[in-house]
């Protein structure tokens, strides 16, 4: 029984932030202003911490990726950043790496247009995070004179790593399920790596195994896909999940092209910090921040310029804020 006389202690979470490279540094800080201006109601508290990772420090340590840092994050931390892709000799990517060392396995990816779009998607991409060509493994030799230089990657795909992932994409197919109004979720097994037919064999027969009850479809959906591409590539979020552990992140890279311009969309970064209240069990949280995110999309008055508007990043987040 409810006792008045007693309030719901607030849950504490501790963040990690990883501004990374480029426009990092100007849209990550949204991503805390966005946590810290929460309504009370919630009964959420936040404490941050900041870490280094990403192009700038490989530079200045010759490490993209710090054991401080990956240490940092197993102990006390989710965390949100951007990275900067870079071809230098030495550099890897620190994604890629904290994915193996944390094991985050599924890539997670929802794609949602709001009220006023005329082609209403509502979909979560989930991909497979830490095999196929990410398991690095690569090589180049001299091929013969016709050939000239040769360069070989292996594309390894496992039972476990399919079985996993398609008990991740049914699980959260089955979460949304409780928010929609069609019948029964339907989940789509499909591998990128087609003309591998074992390898797609294998990891459809490994999603039937995991979730034997459900709906599956073989429909593709390459089509609407498409229409959505252009606004995927302005607003999307997405976070790299495994067991117990998350991170989000703005996937738009690090735009050096834009860098310290002031006008960087910061949309993706609020909309991880949303995915990542998600995973945390904070589907409340996260709704808040979806409804005035979306708010301002479907208002379309406070834009950044690749939205066709004319706003700075600070006007954009203070109009989302003001919307909490």
């Amino acid at each position: 029984m409810w006792n008045n006389a007693v309030e719901m202690a607030a849950r504490t979470l501790r963040i990690g932030l990883i501004p990374g490279d480029g426009i990092g540094r100007e849209v990550i800080p949204a991503g805390r202003r966005i946590l810290e201006a929460l309504p009370s109601s919630l009964n959420l508290k936040f404490s941050f911490v900041d870490l280094d990772a990403g192009f700038d420090c490989f530079k200045a340590t010759g490490t993209a990726l710090p054991d401080k840092t990956v240490e940092t994050l197993k102990k006390e931390c989710g965390w949100r950043t951007v990275w900067r892709r870079e071809a230098t000799p030495g550099y890897s990517s620190p994604i890629v790496a904290l994915r193996k060392k944390l094991d985050l396995y599924a890539n997670v990816r929802p794609v949602k247009t709001v009220a006023t779009a005329k082609s209403p998607i509502d979909l979560v991409i989930v991909r497979e995070n830490t095999e196929d060509l990410y398991v690095k493994e690569e090589k180049s030799y001299d091929g013969t004179p016709e050939q000239g230089k040769v360069a070989e990657a292996i594309k390894r795909i496992t039972y476990r790593a399919s079985s996993r992932i398609a008990a991740m994409a049914g699980d959260i197919a089955l979460r949304r399920q409780r928010v929609r109004t069609r019948a029964s979720p339907v989940c789509t097994a499909h591998h990128w790596s087609q003309s591998l037919t074992r390898a797609t064999s294998c990891h459809r027969r490994m999603g039937y195994s995991a979730r034997p009850a459900w709906t599956y479809s073989r429909k593709r959906s390459t089509k609407r896909r498409r229409r959505s591409s252009r606004w995927q590539s302005r607003s999307c979020a997405k976070r790299h999940v495994g067991d117990g552990f998350a991170i989000g992140e703005p996937c738009h890279g690090s735009a050096p092209d834009i860098e310290g311009k002031g006008i960087a969309n910061p949309i993706a970064t609020l909309r991880s910090v949303g995915c990542m209240l998600d995973f945390l069990n904070e589907e409340e949280a996260a709704a808040v921040i979806y409804k005035a995110v979306d708010a301002n999309l479907e208002e379309g008055k406070v834009l950044s310029p690749d939205m066709g508007g004319s706003s700075s990043t600070e006007e954009v987040v203070e109009d989302v804020l003001r919307r909490l």
